[in-house]
């Protein structure tokens, strides 16, 4: 038997010990994440300790992302996982965390009496109807808390530089999410989590709001969304839904402004979120402006890719039919062929039930921080119908559609709003072996040079590196935060 036991002494800490030869390695294996133990012991017995943090990409170490890990342990005679002991739930401060058959189960550090629907109902009507006055602080939101990114990372960056006794509070899912340096990380469904909403004056988002939201007197919401859309949203979408239409125009009215990547967005969004009657401001994306002023070397070395390779981003969209992340190329044998190192970007809805992509020369990337940061660093993009597209191209670098689903996506799926093939600025191929044809044909650049001025000029006309810049000194000129 295999004795086992969570300790928070030390920070969150799982330690196995037993008897007989030592083994030569313990590990945790997650779908995202992976922990080596520090193994020790000699003679009759032995203990391997493992820090439930780990760090990536060249960041801070942090607590594991949330997940189910499995126990790895290789050279010891008996050391079965099996064997293990079991541990009940316990909390150790930056996380929680129960073993049970030889996996560990790791989740937020969020108290479980808080997890249940009248725990989180009590707490939000604690905070979203107390009487306090407002604090003079914002409260950042992306993707429903799985990173701090896009185009609310861009706004707090700016924020920080230009009003720094703005207090910023940032929504995560866990605290393995890195928060800007000067924020302050709130759990999603914790106390800290509704007070913090409850109390800043200023929400800026890039998706719907989760969970019940009063907007209290004077708080404002701005609604930066994620992304131009080339794919229907909202009433939109094929298929008339009295619930969903229901939804989109409760969620909509939550909002006060909205912000726009350019004017064809601007329409689509204010019709398609019946966002009517309210301030729509076109200032092209915050979250673009690094790709007129950065430099993707420093990606590139934090991921270990030398200067000179070639590097190509695959970054699908999602699909409401499937959990996990598209597969339709191989990407190891998409690096062999293309002579490149593959970047693997999953959207954030495959981040949490998705697994990473491994092979030779790839790299999965779906829980790298910072889109914008990717695509500095490549030198092509490879999507479907992700509105990356819409990003990429401020960049002016090569990309490629990969859509062997095209017609089901546009005709039962989602729909579009204008036709992919007709505009795209690159090839729209539909097998992987068409894509490496694609990715071979030096003539493209040529070819294609026409097309994507004109998506340049309609899609990227406000992208010009101070985007940040103009929605911040709105924020400021308003008086949503005093500075």
């Amino acid at each position: 038997m295999i004795r086992a036991r969570l300790i928070a002494d030390d920070g969150a800490v799982l330690e196995l010990s037993g008897t007989g030869a030592r083994p030569a390695d313990a590990q945790l294996i997650g779908p995202r994440a992976r922990v080596s133990a520090k193994v020790t012991g000699r003679g009759a017995s032995w203990r391997a300790v493992f820090a439930l943090r780990t760090a990536r990409w060249g960041g801070e170490s942090l607590p594991l992302p949330t997940g189910a890990y499995e126990v790895h342990i290789t050279g010891a005679e008996g050391a079965s996982v099996e064997a293990i002991d079991s541990v009940a739930l316990t909390m150790l401060g930056t996380l929680r965390a129960e073993l049970d058959g030889g996996v560990l189960h790791v989740g937020p550090p969020v108290d479980p009496a808080y997890d249940s629907g009248d725990g989180q109902a009590a707490l939000e009507r604690r905070y979203a109807t107390r009487p306090e006055a407002l604090e003079n602080a914002v409260f950042f939101e992306s993707f429903y808390g799985r990173n701090a990114s896009c185009n609310p990372y861009a706004i707090d960056r700016e924020l920080a530089r230009v009003a720094p006794g703005v207090a910023r509070y940032w929504s995560v899912v866990d605290l393995s999410v890195a928060v800007p340096d000067g924020a302050i990380p709130v759990v999603e469904g914790s106390p800290q989590w509704w007070r913090a909403r409850g109390a800043s004056r200023l929400l800026v988002v890039n998706d719907w709001l989760r969970r019940r939201f009063e907007r209290r007197r004077g708080q404002v919401v701005l609604q930066t969304w994620h992304g131009t859309p080339l794919k229907r949203l909202a009433l939109h979408r094929p298929g008339f839904d009295l619930r969903r239409a229901v939804a989109v125009v409760r969620e909509a009215r939550r909002w006060n402004v909205l912000l726009a990547q350019n004017a064809y967005g601007a329409g689509i969004m204010k019709k398609a979120y019946a966002f009517l009657g309210r301030p729509i401001w076109v200032e092209g994306y915050p979250r673009n402006d690094v790709l007129v002023t950065g430099d993707g070397a420093p990606t590139r070395a934090a991921l270990g890719i030398g200067a000179d390779e070639r590097v190509l981003l695959y970054a699908p969209t999602w699909r409401e039919d499937r959990e996990q992340m598209v597969d339709f190329i191989d990407p190891g044998a998409l690096a062999e062929a293309a002579d490149a190192v593959v970047l693997v970007r999953g959207h954030s809805r495959t981040l949490i039930p998705g697994r990473d992509a491994s092979g030779p020369r790839v790299i999965d990337v779906t829980a790298f921080p910072d889109t914008a940061r990717l695509l500095l660093a490549a030198d092509a993009l490879i999507t479907d119908y992700s509105s990356v597209m819409f990003d990429f191209s401020v960049t002016g670098k090569p990309m490629y559609f990969l859509v062997p689903d095209l017609e089901h996506y546009r005709g039962e799926l989602r729909g579009f709003y204008f036709d992919l093939a007709a505009h795209a600025p690159g090839a729209v191929v539909h097998s992987a072996d068409a894509l490496v044809a694609a990715l071979a044909d030096e003539g493209a650049t040529e070819r294609f040079a026409s097309r994507y001025a004109t998506w340049r000029e309609r899609f990227n006309a406000r992208d010009d590196g101070h985007a940040a810049e103009r929605v911040v000194a709105r924020i400021l000129d308003q008086g949503f935060v005093e500075r």
